[in-house]
This record gives C-alpha cells, structure tokens and sequence, in this order.
C-alpha cells in the first residue's frame, strides 16, 4: 500500500516523506514569526558563510541556522555560551526529519548589538596591541600646525578652534572636514586621517566630534577607523563624546581627551605663558651672565697682580737655563764614561765567545762524536750478524727436510693423512704412506711391535 490508500480494513497509511511534509506544513503554517530566546552553543560558520548553531536552555535544545544574506547586517559575531534574542520561523529538514529555526534576526540578550559589537571589537584589538602603552607618542611641546578632523557644521571645531587662537592666537589650523556619523562617516574619517598624515604638515591632529548616543558614536567604534588611528604617523588626539563616553578610536588614540575642548587645550600651551617664562628666563641667564662676567673679570685682576715682569721672568730662565745646560753636559759626560766602561766589558766577553773559536771546538766535537758513532755502529752490525747466523743454525736443524735427508721418515695413515706417532693409531693390514726426503711410499701394516700399555 502507498500514498494515502486505505487498505481493506480502512486504515490510512502514509510515508515517511507524507508525515514529514505535513508536519512541516503544520509548523509553518502554526509559528510563521516567533520571537525566542537561549544560549548559543556549537557556534561555525562554514565556507557558505551561513550560521549554524545549537539555541538551548536548562530544558531542551534545537538546531537553528541564520544565512548569510540576513547575519551580514549583525553589528557582532555570535559566540559559544552568548545569551541572545531573535526572531524567525521554525522549518522541518526532511532529510533529517527534524525540525530547526531559521533566524531572520538577532541581537545579544540583555545588551544592544552595538555594545557588544564595542566589546568584541575593544577584545580583539586589545589582544593585537593597539592599545599598548609602548606605541603611544607624545604631543610635541609647541606643535607648529594643527590638524582638526570633526563636522564643519558642528559647534565643536568652532569651539576647538576659538580655544586655540585664544591659548596661541597665530597657530596654524587644518581642518579637515567630514561625517562624524551615518553612512559615508567610516570613509570620511579614515580618508582625513590619512590626508592629515601625508598632506598636513600638521605636528598634531585632534579627531573630535560631540557627544550623542552609542548609535551616533558608531563611526569611532569601527576597526577601519582604529586602525588608521594606530598607523598615523602623527599623534592623534581622540576628543569624542563628553567625559563619560568611551570609544574604540580613545582606547587606540596617542592622547584622549574628556572633550573636544579639552583636546584644544592638551593639543597647544598659552602663548602668553610661554612668553612671560621665556621673561623671566632671559632674565635669569642675563643676571647670570653678568655674575660670570663680574666674577671672570675679578679673576682676571688677580691674574694681572701675580703677573711678573718680563725682563725679570726672562732674566730668571736665563739662569736656570745655565744651570741646566751644566747640569746636561756633566750628565753627559758621565753616561758616556760609564757606556765605555760597559763597551770594554762586552768587547771581552765578546772576544771569549767569538763565533770562530766555537765552531772549532764544535767542529772538534763533532770529530770525537762520529767516531764513536762508527765504532758503534761496526760493533753492533757485527752483533747482529753472529746473531743471524746463529738463528740461521737453528731454523735450518728444526727444518722437517733437514731431519728427513738425516734417514728420518713421516708416517701418516691412509686415509686421513693424520701423522702416526704410535703403533697404537693403526691396525695390521692397515695402508700408510711413508714419507722420505725425496718422495713418498705406499705401504701396509704387517706387523706392530712397542705398543703402549693401553693399546
């Protein structure tokens, strides 16, 4: 029986693929848009770029799944163990025979999209460094322009710019126009901050905007903007927002400010001051100044008082150049006395130790030496000689041909070839060769006389 046939009893039947449809029709057509909340577990994303992920509670658990087309417009990345809300509708997988939500929409459960979009963000550029100490640069103590990135329209670069005319009414200012939020704002902000960077010959920049919700604020949370702030290679101050507003670009910024005015104020000094301490320097160094020159001269006149005449001075080198050229020649004549003295001895022992008297006694030496050497040598070649001949003697007795040419003769038996020594080692009837000193016989045991004891 198949599809919806009544058999003869009248029962209904249906497939697998029939039930599954039907439920699947049922739940869609029962939840079409629910809202639901849960923990996120299993969390991947594949190369689909799809969301697959497991929604549970203390209770029960379903499989869920968000497409690519909806999750692109998150402002954060789902995570392992994150309480979220959303809302879809509920769909059966046939293949599976399970059922599943598909989220049309999601937000962190308790915390807009926005902040925790902010804290991932602040997490991951936190781990890669940009917010290190180590990379951040000092203002420099009198910038010679300054650069302002904020809203043309806006009061806070009038107000950034009145600060800084009234603090140093001569300072350069570039402003750099640009969207400080909405659609364009990221573009906008990243462009200025390089323009200032390559363009500016400004020694500062101040990227400024006022103070409004964390939606109004987005521009400076986002990781394009943090990153063009840490690659800038001039300091930049972050003045967004009132004191009590923190973003992304204050956390990677050089300097931040806890307003736009405040940054006018960190960013330049008070000309005024800088001229009433430059005062009271200049004072300082000419009094100090004058000190040394009353306390050289006071010196000088000293000097001038141990000062002694010329003539005296050149009369007293006179006499002491005597002196010295006296005392220069005695010396002289001393050392050279002294030196032949010192000649007269090593001519001596010079002439006693004359090359040619000792090559002759060498030589007389080497005369004694090489006739003992022959002596020795002919005493020892004989030596050896009568102990060759001696050993000759001996090899010669020991030789087996010497003692078989003497009468004597080898036995060995047949077969084996072992050598007999003993009556013992054959029997009567037995062949074995009998070896001469000028070849060898076959013969046969007759007879054994001297047997040994044993045998």
């Amino acid at each position: 029986m198949y599809g919806n046939e009544e058999t003869n009893s009248g029962r209904k039947i249906l497939t697998v693929s029939e039930l599954t449809a039907d439920l699947k029709a049922l739940l869609e057509k029962s939840y079409p848009i629910i809202w639901i909340t849960g923990e996120i577990s299993n969390f991947r994303v594949p190369s689909s770029g799809h969301y697959y992920f497991t929604l549970k509670d203390a209770g029960a658990q379903v499989f869920s799944v968000m497409f690519k087309g909806q999750n692109r417009s998150l402002k954060f990345v789902p995570e392992d163990g994150m309480s979220v809300t959303g809302f879809g509708r509920i769909s059966v997988y046939p293949p599976r025979g399970s059922y599943q939500l598909i989220f049309e929409y999601l937000e962190p459960a308790g915390a807009g999209a926005l902040q925790a979009a902010f804290e991932q963000l602040k997490k991951k550029l936190s781990a890669e460094g940009l917010f290190d100490a180590e990379y951040k640069r000092s203002l420099p103590f009198l910038p010679s322009r300054i650069a302002v990135i904020s809203s043309p329209t806006g009061a806070v670069v009038h107000d950034i710019i009145r600060i800084i005319h009234r603090r140093f009414p001569d300072m350069p200012i570039d402003i750099l126009p640009v969207k400080v939020q909405g659609d364009g704002a990221v573009n906008d902000i990243v462009t200025a901050l390089r323009i200032a960077c390559e363009q500016s010959e400004a020694d500062a920049i101040i990227l400024a905007r006022g103070g409004g919700s964390l939606e109004d604020l987005a521009a400076f949370n986002d990781e394009a903007v943090a990153r063009a702030i840490f690659e800038s290679e001039t300091p930049v101050v972050s003045a967004v927002g009132h004191e009590t507003d923190f973003t992304i670009a204050d956390f990677v910024a050089d300097l931040r400010a806890p307003t736009p005015s405040a940054a006018a104020e960190l960013a330049v000094p008070v000309k005024a001051d800088l001229k009433y301490t430059l005062q009271v320097l200049t004072r300082r160094i000419s009094s100090l100044m004058m000190r040394m020159a009353a306390d050289e001269r006071l010196k000088a006149e000293k000097l001038t008082r141990r000062l002694v005449h010329p003539k005296r001075r050149l009369d007293d080198m006179m006499l002491r150049l005597d002196d010295q050229s006296t005392r220069l020649i005695n010396a002289a004549k001393n050392r050279v006395s002294i030196n032949k003295q010192q000649l007269f001895w090593l001519d001596g022992r010079l002439r006693a130790a004359s090359p040619r008297r000792c090559v002759e006694r060498l030589r007389e030496r080497v005369e004694r030496l090489q006739s003992r050497l022959e002596i020795s040598t002919h005493a020892i070649i004989q030596l050896k000689r009568s102990r060759a001949d001696g050993l000759r003697a001996r090899v010669a007795a020991l030789d087996p041909k010497s003692v078989l040419e003497r009468g004597y003769s080898i036995v060995r038996r047949i077969p084996g070839q072992d050598v007999v020594t003993a009556t013992g080692q054959v029997e009567v009837g037995n062949r074995v060769e009998v070896i001469v000193s000028r070849g060898s016989m076959t013969c046969r045991v007759e007879e054994k006389q001297g047997e040994s004891k044993n045998g």
